[in-house]
């Protein structure tokens, strides 16, 4: 093995770790791989990282640490939260594995925590009940991670990807029988300038007016 280019750290094998699961998957991350990555034997990676599960533990807060922080900056509760969700699917299309990994922790690191702490921050400040502010961050974390795994399993990333798709399904449409799924691949799929990521923004909205109007509650 070549040698490793500068001094191992746990950051670096961290960093090493999210690049083996972007390739690969969670399922992916091992010492060998890890190590194989950076160029080093897996026996070093012990004076940085105690076991696989300290590594899965430190790519989920470095996950977080990616995810912009709502902050005071925002003087609208819901800019911060639309800001942080829309920072969040970012963040997790470009690692949708983490998703299984993020709940599933029993070792929270500081970036995780933070994270959590500052969403809450927003609603409590915002007036939210310590219930519906419970109730908002499900509901709002549950949609950005929904959406990301459609987003990533979905046939069509351009316009040309879904006249084709789209096409393709309107050419052996039975539409008399199916009117309502033919309307919507013609008048709404098919149209210039249709792109299925803007429903996220959309989405988020609803979500976010429901909340307003029960954040006293």
């Amino acid at each position: 093995m070549s040698p490793s280019p500068q001094p191992l750290s746990r950051a670096l094998v961290l960093e090493a770790a999210i690049r083996v699961a972007d390739r690969g998957g969670a399922e992916a991350i091992t010492m060998r791989r890890v190590a194989t990555e950076l160029g080093v034997e897996a026996m070093s990676l012990y004076h940085h990282v105690p076991n696989k599960d300290a590594i899965l533990d430190g790519v989920v807060d470095m996950v977080f640490a990616a995810i912009e922080l709502p902050g005071a900056d925002h003087a609208d509760w819901r800019e911060a939260i639309r800001a942080r969700a829309c920072s969040a699917r970012a963040v997790l299309s470009q690692h949708s594995w983490a998703l299984g990994l993020m709940d599933s922790r029993r070792n929270p690191g500081p970036a995780t925590l933070r994270h959590h702490d500052a969403v809450l921050g927003v609603l409590r400040r915002a007036g939210f009940t310590l219930a519906m502010a419970a109730h908002a961050v499900s509901i709002i974390d549950s949609y950005i991670n929904g959406f990301v795994i459609q987003e990533a399993n979905l046939p069509v990333m351009t316009p040309h990807d879904v006249e084709e798709v789209a096409g393709n399904i309107l050419e052996h449409l039975p539409a008399d029988e199916l009117p309502y799924l033919a309307e919507i691949i013609v008048d709404h799929a098919m149209r210039p300038g249709y792109d299925y990521a803007a429903e996220f923004g959309y989405g988020l909205d609803l979500i976010l007016d429901a909340l307003e109007a029960r954040r006293g509650l």
